[in-house]
């Protein structure tokens, strides 16, 4: 029996979050350019958000940019932009064919102009899709996101709009740029790396984490069904006991 055929559907993880990494690393144990790992990096990506739409996973949302990434070789970031354009113009149909929607959060004012014209084009020309939402983390840092929705909240404190003492968890959440999806029930990060990376700290309070020494360029979706599989054996307690669940 695959993993595919042990998921229980009615105990999916609404929202996973994937940190896609070891590209680098797999192009180099073949010999061959980290370019080379990126680009087979984006097949994988797409048998995983089949995957998703297999099974019914509403949200997939993946670090495929952070705001540490700029400091790489520029020929490897200008090489990152133009594989993010071309993917994006590439499968907006396919996109479609699947019902899936385009989403990006993050520090999108800084990319390039032809990749924030692409990517407000694709998620226009998918956002009436409903099976899955895809949302790319480009130019993210969670300390940012942070960072920011306090400033939108002291905003609207000195602006007289809102009293300090109506911030709590629910109006932080509402100005994070998650704020339309819930937060992760799984999070997965592959390449063998056990650490967050500053991606949706937040967000992942309660989230299961999910570690595996697959480099990204050979996780497909069987191995986001073995991920499911493994997340539905844990107890999820949110800080009760198991006699309380039960």
């Amino acid at each position: 029996m695959g993993f595919k055929e042990q998921i229980d559907i009615s105990r999916l993880p609404e929202h996973i979050a994937i940190i896609m990494d070891g590209n680098g690393r797999w192009a180099k144990n073949q010999g061959k350019f980290r370019s080379f790992g990126h680009e087979s990096g984006v097949v994988s990506l797409k048998d995983v958000v089949e995957g998703c739409t297999d099974v019914g996973v509403k949200y997939l949302t993946v670090y495929a940019f952070s705001t540490e990434n700029w400091n790489r070789p520029i020929e490897e970031v200008n090489l990152l932009m133009e594989l993010l354009i071309s993917t994006i113009n590439a499968e907006i149909g396919t996109l479609n064919k699947n019902n899936v929607r385009l989403n990006a959060i993050g520090d999108i004012a800084s990319l390039p102009q032809k990749c924030i014209d692409d990517l407000k084009n694709a998620m226009d020309e998918t956002a009436k899709n409903d099976s899955c939402t895809l949302t790319l983390a480009l130019s993210y840092s969670s300390k940012w996101e942070i960072v920011e929705a306090a400033k939108k909240l002291a905003a609207l404190v000195k602006d007289g709009k809102m009293d300090v003492n109506d911030i709590n968890e629910s109006s932080f959440s509402s100005q994070l740029t998650t704020s339309s999806m819930p937060d992760p029930e799984l999070l997965i990060r592959t390449g063998g790396e056990h650490r967050i990376s500053n991606y949706l700290l937040w967000q992942i309070a309660y989230g299961e984490l999910y570690f595996t020494e697959t480099m990204w360029p050979d996780f497909m979706k069987e191995d986001l069904f073995e991920a499911i599989v493994d997340y539905q054996k844990r107890e999820r307690r949110f800080g009760k006991i198991s006699e309380q669940l039960n």
